[in-house]
């Protein structure tokens, strides 16, 4: 069996660098939170109360963007440095045996497998990952023994001209066995000049004990590297966007100009379904089975079914569209939009908190708003459902093969029976018994000749 691993993630720093009101581990990349592409990271070396996140500046705020995963969480009250922060996990219940990995809560690019070979490369006292950087400024240097272990780690302003050329270097990812690293990390004492306690000082007091650190170089040094500005965080959303094409790629997913398109962690796509460029689906979006998504569409929370064609520029939020149905272009679904088998809703149509059912359509410049639409009817272009009076919202029900003329106000509360049918530009207040007239406008009246007497006086006038 492998040995116990917990992991201690730091998560507590303000991150001054980003300019921010917000904690760094809350800015977003790829569509989650930094610190939760780490504990997704993590989850898949070892089980969720095995984890602790180390959190401090809003501490509040932190938890709640990652405790649904359910690890454990310790404050650290008091920025003193990144022992410091550690030290924090010492008697944490599990955390007293096996093997000890430290991550950091604004690296999100860094892998499982690289994870996987971290742990298996760790065989006594401490080993680290390190990396090679053809520009190593700004990372401790990694000074080897005869043995090729860790002879010493030398940071940028303390190299001297000769290990300045050193391109292997520390990004802070360690292992430990846990009985060795508490009691040397609780025997470190603050740094004189800074006043803080810095973790790699134990891999010097594990070394004058007879335990040298092992190193375990990557093989992509992009993993390993954390945020630290604006600048960073949009390359590191970058490099996680790619990663779920491949991944939807791989799938049977066909993604055209696959770098202008946003598809977020938790969004998903089934084979053989086309994605247009520039579109995006965010969040816990769903698409099933020869889909295609338009280009510049906006996909939120939403759940598409199989067969489904999105056209361009529709924006979908929080909205489930079944199998066969036709969306836009330039269609909007508000959140509590349903679309059931086949129906159809078409450019500039609006629908918030409505079903439309199978087979039914509203093709042109309507809003429907808090309303249940029956299979197979037909809602006209320029239709809006009155569905508020200023204090509170009401529904409208519109029965099965109804039709529903161009123009037509629905007043609600309002039903509409099955077959019925609404006159062009009526106003409707009253409900519409099945397949019934509902008309509601005013009689037609002409008037000879009042257009040429309009015209005549118009140009009398302009000559006076």
């Amino acid at each position: 069996m492998s040995p116990h691993t917990s992991i201690v993630i730091l998560a507590a720093g303000l991150g001054t660098r980003m300019k921010s009101k917000r904690a760094k581990v809350l800015h977003r990349a790829g569509g989650l939170c930094l610190l939760e592409h780490v504990v997704r990271t993590a989850l898949t070396v070892t089980a969720a109360e095995n984890i602790v996140a180390i959190v401090g500046h809003q501490a509040a705020e932190v938890r709640a963007q990652v405790e649904r995963h359910g690890i454990r969480f310790q404050l650290q009250t008091e920025q003193k440095g990144t022992g410091h922060a550690v030290l924090q996990a010492m008697g944490m219940p599990g955390l007293d045996h096996g093997r000890i990995v430290v991550l950091y809560g604004d690296c999100p690019l860094v892998s499982t497998r690289t994870l996987e070979r971290l742990l298996a490369a760790h065989q006594s006292g401490a080993t680290l990952l390190t990396m090679y950087l053809e520009n190593p400024t700004g990372y401790g240097r990694i000074i080897q023994d005869a043995g090729g272990h860790v002879a010493a780690i030398v940071e940028e302003k303390a190299v001297t001209p000769e290990q300045r050329a050193i391109k292997e270097v520390n990004p802070g990812f360690y292992c430990f066995d846990a009985p060795l690293l508490w009691p040397c990390l609780a025997a470190l004492r603050p740094n004189p000049a800074s006043g803080e306690i810095y973790f790699t000082d134990v891999l010097e007091a594990l070394r004058r004990d007879g335990h040298p650190a092992a190193r375990c170089p990557v093989d992509d040094p992009t993993e390993l590297l954390g945020i630290n500005t604006r600048a960073e965080l949009a390359a590191a959303d970058q490099v996680l966007r790619e990663r779920k094409v491949r991944e939807l790629q791989a799938a049977g997913v066909t993604i055209e100009k696959p770098e202008t398109v946003t598809i977020d962690a938790d969004a998903t796509a089934g084979p053989d379904t086309i994605i247009e460029s520039f579109a995006q689906l965010l969040g816990r979006t769903t698409v099933g089975e020869d889909c295609h998504i338009g280009a510049c569409s906006i996909l939120r929370d939403t759940r598409v079914a199989d067969g489904v064609t999105v056209h361009a520029f529709c924006h979908i939020d929080r909205a489930e569209i079944a199998a066969k149905a036709i969306v836009g272009p330039y269609a909007r679904f508000r959140p509590g939009a349903r679309l059931l088998e086949e129906a159809h809703v078409g450019n500039f149509v609006e629908v918030k908190n409505a079903t439309l059912g199978a087979r039914a359509k509203a093709n042109h410049l309507a809003y429907i708003g808090d309303t249940e639409v029956g299979p197979a009817s037909n809602i006209g272009a320029g239709t809006i459902t009155c569905n508020y009076d200023g204090w509170k919202k009401h529904r409208t029900v519109i029965g099965a093969r109804a039709f529903v003329g161009s123009n037509a106000t629905l007043v609600a509360p309002l039903e509409i029976g099955d077959g019925a049918y609404i006159a062009a530009g009526s106003v409707i207040t009253e409900n519409v018994p099945a397949d019934a007239l509902g008309l509601g406008r005013s009689r037609q009246t002409n008037k000879p000749e009042w257009a040429r007497k309009l015209r005549e006086h118009r140009q009398k006038t302009s000559k006076g």
